[in-house]
Formats: C-alpha cells, structure tokens, sequence
C-alpha cells in the first residue's frame, strides 16, 4: 500500500482535494486499498480551508511517505519555517513529491525548485519566475515531472496530475478507468497548454459558435472563410464581421490556434511522423506547422514532443 501525505494549511484551496478523488476511485476500482491518504498540517487538528471547510489533520513529523502533495492556496503561500523543513525532508525520505496549484510556491521557498523544471497556475506564473529566478520555469503546462519532483497547473489540473501519477503506479488501463468515473478525459499529457483555443475565442453568439465547432471537427477541409460562413449560415461578409467583433481575430487566425492545439496534442500523445500531424491538422506542410509553432510556442514541434517524452520516461 502507497501512502500519500497532503500537506494543509490555513486557507488551503479546496479544489487541490479534488486530486485526492483519483487515488479514491483506484481503491474503489481495485477493490484494494492500494493507497491510504493521510492528511498533514504544522499544528495538526483541524485546518480551515479557503471556503468554510475544515479537515482534521495530524500534526506532521517523519516525512515516511511514498508521496507528498502540496496543497494550493487563492492566492501566494510560503511556507513556515517548520512547513519548509518538512518539505525539504520529505525529497530525501519520498519517492515522490509535488504541488497543485500554488504549492509551487512552498517548494519554491523551500529551495527545492532550484535548478529543476516546474510550473503553476498561469496567473502567478510570471511572480514566480520573478521571486525564484533558478527555477525553469514553464508557466503553459498542465504538470511538470522533473525527477521526484512534480508540479502542476492550477485548479481541475490537480486531477491530471494524480491521475498520472496513477498511471505510473498501476498503468494506462488503471488510470483510464479511474479518468472516466471521475467523468473527466484520460488526463490531459503534462506538456498540454493550459489554455483551450476554443475558451479564449469566447464567442457570444451561436452562430459562431457553431461554426468554430465545424472548424475544430474538420481540420484537414481548407476552412475557408467561405466555408466557415456557410456552417455559420451567414453571408462571407457577415461572418467575417461578426467573427471579428466577437472573438478579436481573424477567422484565420483563429483557425491556425485550433489547428496548432490539435498538433500539438498528436505529437504529444502519438507517435505519428511531422508529415501526418502536418496532413491530418490542415497544415499543408510541414515547415508551414513548423512556423506556426514557432509563434505559438516559441518551440519548433521536434522539441514539443521531446519534452513530453521525456515527462513519459521521468
């Protein structure tokens, strides 16, 4: 049986339990307590949670644990003088640890991200890059494995974070299972954007939004402005209007964001050659997705799907 420690403190952010969830559904799913959560604080008793809740905790000592998870919190939390002393214990004595959210910070403070690759929730990524300039930061990640230590973005990307940390313990077919009781995807790969093209289009209205839908279903059509209006049921300049005044973009643009997230996710999660993910996402070659990524990622694709496999392979 693995044990898991999550580490609280006064004002902890509730979602960060929701990862607690997918190490549930494993035992439930097993039908074997292959995990057992513990949960720890500086005091112990019971530690008031950022929404009214409250979790009764055991005071933290030997950090014995197979896993330490590091809760999040609304907004910046360092850690206490004892907190950071645990923390830095647990990377010799664990196999594993990690943040959701926010925790970053704590393992940041606590000297531990010195060196090694790791993000956080995209609003305070840049603060703390700025306050903690030795860490690699990448703030457009889900999760980032860098030997032991493990972080992830903010909020619901708490849940893929557990769940690949459930896949290295149990396998795919584990974690999959556990993903679809928990009515979530599989897990989205560690490197995948924080942000979906779709949410940052907004579109208001739903004949827009019906034709972003046949854009994202029909990557490889030409996706002309024609043809989008025609699935918008609007005049070719109706819908370029429109379009522009609802999300802020060209109805090009909008589809190079569409066509550069799904490559992005085949050379992430596959093993398909540049071609194919070019062919099958609409790009007409190769070097034209290439550009695109540049632009996006700052990152040719080559490089995108080295990072993730080597998260695979951490």
């Amino acid at each position: 049986m693995q044990r898991i420690a999550v580490l609280l403190f006064p004002g902890f952010q509730m979602m960060s339990l929701a990862a607690v969830s997918a190490f549930e559904f494993t035992n439930i799913h097993l039908d074997e307590q292959v995990y057992e959560i513990a949960y720890l604080s500086e005091p112990g008793g019971p530690i008031p949670g950022s929404f009214g809740i409250t979790v009764d905790t055991t005071r933290f000592g030997d950090p014995a644990f197979d896993t330490l998870l590091i809760s999040g919190a609304p907004g910046i939390k360092l850690p206490t003088t004892a907190e950071g002393g645990f923390i830095r214990a647990a990377v010799s004595s664990s196999r594993r640890v990690a943040s959701i959210c926010t925790g970053a910070f704590l393992l940041a403070e606590a000297g531990v991200l010195d060196g090694r690759r790791a993000t956080t929730h995209w609003l305070l990524a840049h603060e703390l890059q700025a306050r903690y300039p030795k860490i690699k930061m990448e703030e457009d990640r889900i999760f980032i494995i860098d030997g032991s230590v493990w972080t992830s973005a903010g909020m619901t990307a708490g849940v893929d974070l557990a769940l690949a940390m459930i896949e290295k313990d149990h396998g795919t077919d584990v974690a999959r299972a556990v993903a679809r009781k928990l009515v979530v995807y599989h897990r989205r790969a560690g490197g995948q954007s924080q942000f979906s093209a779709l949410l940052e289009l907004e579109p208001k209205s739903d004949r827009i939004q019906k034709a972003l839908a046949y854009a994202r279903g029909n990557l490889k059509s030409e996706l002309s402005v024609d043809e989008l209006a025609d699935a918008a049921s609007l005049s070719p300049r109706q819908f370029s209007r429109a379009f522009r005044a609802e999300t802020g973009r060209s109805p090009a643009k909008a589809v190079e964001n569409l066509r550069v997230e799904a490559a992005r996710l085949m050379m992430e999660q596959g093993r398909h050659p540049i071609d194919v993910v070019a062919t099958e996402t609409g790009f007409a070659d190769r070097e034209r997705m290439r550009r695109a990524f540049l632009r996006a990622f700052g990152q040719p694709p080559q490089e995108i799907r080295r990072n993730a496999q080597r998260e695979l392979l951490a």
